[in-house]
């Protein structure tokens, strides 16, 4: 998914979520487990799974609702507290980079939360055979999980249905989803915008005024920082897990493991990617770094290293989880058990394995009391 240059920064995806933007992708998509279009034409009910190309490399779709929350005159959507809802999976790294964002400016009062279930279950059974994200039934107790307690939906797919007021079928039914009470519609589906959105467009409700994750200053670095981190590293780990050809696997294999050198060599002069302060690009990467080791390195086979043997990167996490309040966002047991029991194709038996020893993102670092050398080439 390279990004085209000559769009408006606005609507560049530098970092996308789940039905991410990709250029003409879907010229390139196959069937895998399913196909993605009916006689008719149709799109067939997806998930990510379903976006191979035909050698076998996951190529991530586009998202689809792109619209913006700002102040502009004549603008559709606001920014107004209590307007808005954000449904997220605890899981998924792209919408858990929201609720960072979410919690960092300060908005937890100002916009609901609805999480759904890490396993993904039968969405529309009698109609076909998608499993999806779907929410807690009313009752139970899941940790980490809600009911859709604003629309009563049963799954994202109902969610995404309920915004067309009709069938969706023009992409998977991804997370996170901005969601208007208003007008009862999704307003945006895209991490890398809601991201942008919850930084500066909801200043004036914001508790934490004045945190800003993308000064103007650094616009440009953290622009290229994004560039090669969403292309090789949040998306090169799913580049990895879903290739379905060996010469796939490798080549992401590859760009990855040179990603994360990269990355090790920059934390050796900066506390964080673009410099002395945090960014929005160190909270994307930190959603795919906490997931690494306990998740990707077996399901994903990223195995050539774990992060744990990188010093820079595994301080890093640990200086972020702690000092900047991104830890209470992360629920490792949602993120384990959605991987190892949502995708039959990949784990048919839905074993969760055993944590690896070493991940201990709470334990002491040294990122605040070392000395950097400023001279590391970024």
């Amino acid at each position: 998914t390279n990004q085209p240059e000559d769009l408006p920064q606005s609507r560049q995806a530098i970092g996308q979520g789940e039905g991410a933007r990709g250029a003409g992708c879907m010229a390139h998509v196959c069937r895998v487990g399913r196909r993605l279009y009916s006689s008719t034409g149709t799109m067939n009910a997806q998930t990510a799974l379903d976006q191979v190309s035909t050698q076998g490399k996951f190529v991530r779709k586009d998202s689809v609702f792109r619209d913006w929350v700002n102040k502009a005159e004549g603008s559709r959507f606001k920014p107004e507290a209590n307007r808005y809802a954000l449904y997220v999976s605890k899981a998924c790294p792209w919408a858990n980079r929201c609720l960072h964002f979410l919690s960092l400016k300060g908005l937890e009062h100002a916009i609901d939360v609805y999480s759904v279930h890490p396993t993904w279950g039968d969405t529309k059974p009698q109609v076909d055979g998608h499993r999806g994200w779907h929410f807690a039934e009313e009752g139970a107790n899941v940790p980490g999980v809600t009911t859709d307690g604003l629309n009563g939906c049963k799954t994202m797919r109902d969610l995404y249905d309920l915004a067309v007021k009709g069938v969706w079928d023009k992409s998977a039914f991804t997370t996170p989803v901005l969601w208007c009470k208003q007008e009862a519609t999704i307003v945006n589906n895209e991490s890398s915008e809601i991201c942008r959105m919850l930084n500066s467009e909801f200043e004036d409700v914001a508790r934490n005024k004045g945190v800003d994750l993308y000064p103007p200053e650094l616009a440009d670095k953290v622009k290229e920082l994004e560039r090669w981190v969403y292309n090789d590293i949040n998306n090169g780990v799913y580049k990895c897990g879903f290739a379905t050809s060996q010469g796939a696997y490798e080549e992401a294999s590859a760009a990855l493991f040179a990603a994360l050198d990269r990355v090790e060599e920059i934390l050796g002069g900066t506390r964080y990617l673009a410099g002395d302060s945090l960014t929005g690009v160190d909270v994307w990467l930190f959603n795919t770094l906490v997931r690494f080791d306990p998740v990707y390195v077996v399901y994903f086979k990223t195995c050539k290293r774990t992060i744990s043997s990188y010093h820079n990167i595994t301080n890093y996490i640990r200086d972020l989880y702690q000092t900047r309040g991104l830890g209470k966002d992360v629920d490792m047991w949602n993120i384990r058990t959605h991987y190892f029991t949502s995708h039959p194709k990949l784990n048919p038996y839905g074993i969760v394995p055993v944590m690896p020893d070493g991940v201990d993102y709470a334990a002491a670092h040294d990122r605040a009391t070392r000395e950097y050398s400023s001279s590391k080439r970024t």
